[in-house]
């Protein structure tokens, strides 16, 4: 019965894929590029290293590294679209992350181009990756140029979050970068991190209720929420999911590493949100605690979608 029911998934994307690929074809036209969601993408909870592994369905041709562009379907010439350069954590490649947080599902809904890349040696290094990743931001801003992005947000879970912060107020990124999403990889105001870096953005974090930062407690305060005069924190409406997310450690069990909160199985959820509203120029400043995870279970839809939300909602 499991089997079938995912047989069907299948079938029910692949029909979306081609409803997807001919509303491309009325909208926008981009040689080489497909709205679809191609066969790389889980059926579910139970995603087979067959899919993790690939690498990507587009190429960076000066350096033949492949890596993921997922575009909105139907697209129209100055329509506006958001931009999240989507980085895995260390030991970790791109379709990993794309599952881990998976937002390629809302691109259609609320207009993404994701990139989501992978490192040379399964982590992020400024000697083998930072032209890679300027070539993919060079290649969509001039490739998307008949639209209007309006948002650029740097998106990374653990090693990636630590290579966002890395990279947000350097002189590529500074003036293009609008917000960064730290999925527990680091939280600004906590820790190593206590200081609020010297350009600006708006700062979204999550982590699990057993991770580092959600074990020790997310801090009440912001230095960016300071930094742009925000309102005292306050707490949202909880997320609750029925439905797992995609991916996990598969090292969970007996293998499973030896760090407390390091994260089990795939399974539904609630999630805290909490944000320091009223920011000024329209800036988001916002956390978010999956209750009951850990650093490495894949993101539910509904959580997700609140990213989505909160990211997207700089600028109102």
């Amino acid at each position: 019965m499991h089997t079938a029911l995912n047989r069907l998934k299948w079938l029910f994307a692949t029909i979306l894929a081609g409803a997807c690929t001919t509303a491309l074809a009325q909208g926008l036209s981009y040689d080489g590029l497909s709205c679809d969601i191609p066969e790389y993408h889980c059926p579910g909870s139970d995603c087979s290293g067959e899919i993790t592994g690939q690498r990507g369905n587009q190429t960076d041709r000066a350096t033949g590294r492949n890596y993921f562009l997922d575009i909105p379907c139907d697209l129209q010439r100055g329509e506006e679209v958001t931009f999240v350069l989507n980085l895995h954590g260390g030991g970790s490649i791109g379709n990993w992350q794309r599952h881990y947080f998976p937002i390629m599902d809302f691109k259609d809904q609320y207009r993404l181009i994701v990139a989501t890349p992978s490192g040379v040696i399964r982590a992020w290094r400024e000697d083998n990756d930072d032209e890679h990743l300027e070539n993919i931001v060079n290649y969509v801003y001039d490739r998307f140029s008949d639209l209007n992005i309006k948002a650029f947000w740097l998106a990374g879970h653990s090693q990636g979050g630590a290579t966002s912060h890395r990279l947000v107020c350097t002189d590529f990124y500074a003036d293009k970068v609008d917000g960064l999403l730290s999925l527990a990889g680091g939280r600004i105001g906590f820790g190593n991190r206590a200081e609020a870096p010297e350009c600006d953005f708006s700062h979204v974090f999550t982590t699990g209720e057993h991770d580092t930062v959600g074990a020790q407690g997310v801090p009440e305060t912001s230095p960016v929420a300071e930094r742009f005069n925000c309102d005292a924190r306050v707490r949202h409406e909880d997320v609750v999911d029925t439905t797992a997310g995609y991916i996990y450690d598969g090292r969970v069990g007996d293998a499973r590493p030896d760090r407390e909160g390091w994260g089990g199985m795939p399974a539904p959820g609630t999630a805290e949100v909490y944000e320091f509203p009223n920011c000024d120029v329209g800036r988001v400043v916002a956390d978010v605690v999956r209750l009951d995870k850990g650093h490495t279970e894949g993101l539910e839809p509904n959580v997700t979608e609140r990213l989505v939300q909160l990211m997207l909602s700089a600028g109102d």
